[in-house]
């Protein structure tokens, strides 16, 4: 069966194994059932920005055109790094956007990806975030009311852990496993400001995370559309937004996001 149209990101849900649906065009695919099976990928030259829909040579931001990436919310950079964002000032690229994006609930985490990592997310993105990020299992520490305040936690907690995955180790499942989330939690949160502490979250539910995978490769090889424009194989499994094929290679499903693709399953 083949499948043609504009691609974003894969969907997931957290069940006893994630799965994984890929939004193409007016269709989608249910991933999960390719694994062991071989597909086959392809690229027209073709892509749309995934914020207006104009056609674009170049795709900026993970899928939006130059205009869209200098003015879309969306594309903000408070988005990265959230400590900057001045929403709660009355102070953003769109406010009606930043009302449901940025002055609402926000969590700040600990996820084990490539290793102990902390990360902030808005409400709702659970455990959607930690998915796509590749994470073996997430813990929430705080619980704020906007994203600025997240992201002065975030801050606060960068000087004792990384806020960055190695995406190679964590598709190679490298990880360490004898990391307790919840003693990790209670040490840190000892760095998190006195005026931001009441924001601490009493919730220690551990979330796990189990990636379709049959088989994690021991070399990394790193594919996309830009030099490679049909890419095939047996799909060996999918972690975080990633297609990993059983030669090792690897697909980076969300960097292709307005990205025109032909799928032959």
């Amino acid at each position: 069966m083949k499948y043609t149209g504009t691609i974003i990101k894969m969907e997931s849900k957290n069940h006893s194994q994630v799965v994984y649906r890929l939004p193409i065009g007016e269709d989608e695919i249910l991933m999960n059932d390719l694994i062991g099976k071989y597909i086959s990928m392809s690229w027209d030259g073709e892509i749309y920005c995934i914020g207006c829909g104009r056609k674009t040579n170049k795709s900026f931001a993970q899928g939006y055109c130059y205009p869209c990436m200098i003015s879309a919310p969306e594309t903000s950079e408070c988005i990265l790094r959230p400590e900057l964002c001045e929403a709660h000032n009355g102070i953003s690229r769109d406010m009606d956007w930043a009302k449901y994006h940025c002055l609402i609930d926000h969590y700040v985490y600990l996820s084990l990806t490539s290793g102990l990592k902390v990360g902030v997310t808005r409400s709702g993105q659970i455990p959607a975030r930690w998915i796509d990020q590749g994470a073996s299992k997430a813990i929430i520490l705080a619980q704020t009311s906007n994203r600025y305040e997240a992201g002065l936690i975030e801050v606060a907690l960068k000087k004792q852990v990384s806020d960055r995955t190695i995406w190679q180790r964590m598709l190679k499942n490298e990880y360490p496993r004898d990391i307790n989330l919840i003693t990790e939690k209670q040490r840190l949160v000892e760095f998190v400001p006195d005026n931001l502490k009441s924001y601490i979250s009493k919730d220690d539910e551990v979330t796990d995370m189990n990636f379709p995978v049959n088989e994690y490769p021991e070399k990394i090889k790193s594919l996309n559309f830009d030099k490679h424009r049909e890419i095939y194989g047996v799909l060996w499994g999918i972690k975080g937004q990633y297609l990993i094929f059983d030669d090792g290679s690897v697909l980076n499903i969300r960097r292709h996001n307005g990205y025109l693709i032909s799928v032959d399953v």
